[in-house]
């Protein structure tokens, strides 16, 4: 049986998921809303036997098994969680919720309700993060020491949520992933430039249990766009520019190395230049998988990659940072 779908919201990113769900077979999407009719109509022209609304309870009352939410941030809460009442399984871009204990709320209720509860944190379905990933439990880098990432472009600049909320979630997301745990302690400084109240630049820093630590620059008044993964380890590091047409990851044999033969610990350290080794990287749109993997866990009632608990996560970390921002860099335990 196909799994039939209503996708509410079609504006900046809800087209892309559109897209990819009308071209996967076993799947049929049945509605799509938006509350801008011009929009919709856009978007909706040629969609045969697609049902355009305006009204989300329309999609959100009918007999459709699942529900993509690609709406603004702030109303997420209230869609997913009437969408899991009514015995949906829902497929919800990031961020989950715009605080912690809504996020709870929602894993909670998909939880009481056996209803699947996937967040978009498209990242972790990038081939690139799956290769990263993949090294860093082999063991291949060694132990990691830090990550840093730099998300950054010039505009598009929002109304409502700032750089942290907007790209934030994207990179922290991945650093959980590959580290595996969570920060003992998150700092965060910014400005707000071009808006009152809306940080359109981030540095947010990130301290972990095993001494590791994370570093995320987040903007969107920037000369450069940029998408760029930095892992070091005690091994080798590695570097994932999703900016590069097809060098996509480089593995760097560098690091400093233990000789036990000198007399001193000092004079026995040395460095290591070694090759560079760019592994092929399948070109395969990250959307699409993530698509895929939302339809195949609602046909095999798995959890997601992706899921509840892991947005949550992710809210827990972009939460303390926001509250040192607001407290001008004053480190919170997520």
């Amino acid at each position: 049986m196909p799994v039939r779908l209503g996708c509410i919201g079609a504006g900046y990113w809800g087209p892309n998921l559109i897209r990819n769900f009308l071209s996967i077979e076993g799947c049929v999407v049945e509605f799509i809303c938006d509350a801008d009719r011009g929009q919709l109509a856009k978007v909706g022209e040629g969609k045969v036997g697609v049902t355009l609304t305006t009204d989300h309870r329309e999609v959100l009352e009918s007999d459709v098994d699942a529900v993509v939410v690609a709406t603004t941030a702030e109303t997420h809460y209230d869609l997913v969680r009437t969408a899991l009442e009514l015995g949906k399984d829902v497929f919800v871009e990031k961020p989950l919720t715009l605080s912690v204990s809504e996020g709870e709320d929602l894993v909670r209720l998909a939880g009481e309700k056996e209803r699947i509860l996937m967040v978009g944190h498209i990242l972790l379905y990038h081939p690139a993060v799956r290769m990263l990933k993949g090294y860093v439990t082999e063991g291949s880098l060694g132990k990691l020491y830090y990550v840093y990432a730099a998300r950054l472009n010039l505009g598009r600049v929002r109304k409502d949520e700032n750089a942290l909320w907007c790209f934030g979630p994207h990179d922290v997301s991945v650093i959980l992933h590959l580290l595996g745990s969570m920060p003992e302690v998150v700092k965060a400084s910014g400005e707000c430039y071009v808006r009152e109240g809306i940080y359109d630049v981030v540095f947010l820093d990130m301290h972990f249990p095993d001494r590791s630590m994370a570093h995320v620059h987040v903007s969107w008044l920037d000369p450069h766009k940029t998408r760029r993964l930095t892992v070091v380890g005690s091994k080798k590091m590695a570097v994932f520019d999703d900016m590069e047409s097809s060098e996509k990851v480089k593995i760097y044999d560098r690091g400093v190395d233990y000789t036990p033969a000198y007399a001193s610990y000092p004079e026995s350290l040395t460095l290591r230049i070694g090759d560079i080794h760019m592994p092929k990287v399948d070109a395969v749109e990250p959307l699409r998988l993530e698509c895929e993997h939302f339809l195949e866990c609602v046909l095999s009632r798995t959890r997601p990659l992706s899921d509840g608990e892991n947005g949550v996560r992710v809210l827990r970390v972009i939460e303390a940072a926001q509250k040192s921002l607001d407290s001008r860099g004053e480190p919170f335990k997520p």
